[in-house]
């Protein structure tokens, strides 16, 4: 893997905790890209994540001015998009009040922070109101470093993204980690950088064109690499399974071979399907059976939607024999019963090696949460990362932006 993250010794002399940030202006990028429906917060996890960080630089007296986006409001001032109505909600979290700025640079946006005392709370407006933050435009960036004493990113689902508040605003002051950022590199550097061996992973997910490169990198990574969801069907496919009316990509038939070659190659066993759940159809309740892989049993109107009670046996024995497991995407139609049981049931069977086996778990990607939420295990694995798109970039071995920003210091 890339030097994209960072070894644990030099990632704690990076954490703002080491700082003294009395009476000092601290810029601190976080991520409020929360879900809203009818101008409620759906969800406050972000927020409830993010809170702690915040509420500590408070009461080490600092003057913290948080920044974060919301949406694509693809440089115009949306008013749905407007980060004022999450300005209660982080003041709840934190638990004091959080004052509420409507502009993230130029004069409005200046006043408010130069009235700051120690220990108050900003909230800047939604920073891609500026077309210049995602250009990462240095301009940009130096109006945002106005007034501020020090930089911090606690945004690591925002670190895949080259702007001008993740990559740029780090090189113009002194930049550091915020605990949230400092336990996602940790909790990456225990997956894949420094981790226990063996090492396994699940990756899941419709479609192998959207996890090639986390395929690729993961080969040559891993002891054992568990392949479940519709891309379990192309790799089936690929060995000339018959697969009925399935969803798979047969123009992808070619790479998946490539990645069974060159698995073997680096000694990683690529373990897929044995057995299938079989429907005519895509709903909650519907008629289903089990049958094994290459019978010969699989009709042209049935869709293979969840991995059957052998692939899972097979799986729960590559994890009893982990140290290290990483996670993303399901091993099927999860959201609809009963295409979820090899998803609940791997999932569960890995919380209680991480209980009582000490077995490293991470896992990370939005589906992959939604799945061990209904699984009943999202707070039972050694961590679960909300970062969708930077998780998936790191799971690929790429360099992400704000994470060499950090670095470059």
């Amino acid at each position: 893997m890339s030097s994209q993250t960072m070894s644990l010794s030099a990632l704690e002399a990076l954490h703002i905790r080491n700082v003294d940030v009395a009476g000092k202006t601290v810029f601190f990028r976080t991520d409020l890209n929360v879900p809203m429906a009818d101008g409620a917060i759906t969800d406050t996890t972000r927020i409830d994540r993010t809170a702690p960080g915040i509420a500590d630089l408070a009461e080490r007296g600092a003057r913290v001015v948080v920044a974060a986006h919301y949406g694509r409001p693809k440089g115009q001032a949306v008013a749905e998009m407007s980060l004022a109505p999450i300005a209660p909600a982080l003041a709840h979290a934190v638990g004091r009040d959080v004052k509420f700025a409507g502009d993230c640079i130029g004069e409005m946006a200046q006043a408010a922070i130069s009235s700051l005392n120690d220990g108050e709370v900003l909230l800047l407006e939604n920073l891609r109101y500026h077309a210049e933050e995602e250009a990462g435009d240095a301009g940009f960036a130096a109006a945002l470093a106005e007034g501020i004493d020090f930089y911090v990113n606690d945004a690591f689902s925002a670190a895949h993204r080259a702007h001008a508040s993740i990559s740029v605003l780090a090189g113009l002051k002194p930049a550091y980690a915020g605990p949230l950022m400092a336990e996602e590199l940790a909790a990456l550097a225990a997956a894949l950088e420094e981790p226990k061996t063996p090492v396994a992973a699940v990756v899941g997910g419709a479609k192998v064109s959207t996890k090639l490169a986390v395929l690729n990198n993961l080969v040559e990574r891993v002891d054992s690499l568990i392949i479940g969801g519709g891309m379990a069907n192309t790799f089936l496919y690929a060995q000339g399974v018959a697969i009925g009316a399935s969803l798979a990509e047969a123009d992808m038939a070619d790479q998946a071979r490539t990645i069974m070659a060159s698995a073997e190659k680096a000694g990683c066993e690529i373990i897929l399907p044995v057995d299938v759940v079989l429907s005519k159809e895509f709903k909650a309740g519907a008629d289903a059976r089990v049958v094994a892989v290459g019978d010969g049993d699989i009709a042209d109107d049935e869709m293979i939607l969840d991995a059957g009670p052998e692939t899972v046996a097979k799986a729960v024995a590559a994890l009893n024999t982990a140290n290290t497991l990483v996670w993303n995407g399901p091993m099927g139609a999860f959201e609809i019963p009963p295409f979820d049981a090899a998803t609940v049931d791997l999932a569960r069977h890995a919380a209680i090696l991480t209980r009582m086996n000490g077995l490293v778990s991470v896992a990370g990607g939005g589906d992959t949460v939604a799945a061990l939420i209904a699984a009943g295990v999202s707070g039972k694995f050694h961590y679960v990362s909300t970062a969708g798109g930077a998780f998936l970039e790191w799971m690929e071995g790429k360099t992400l932006p704000g994470v060499a920003a950090l670095m470059a210091e």
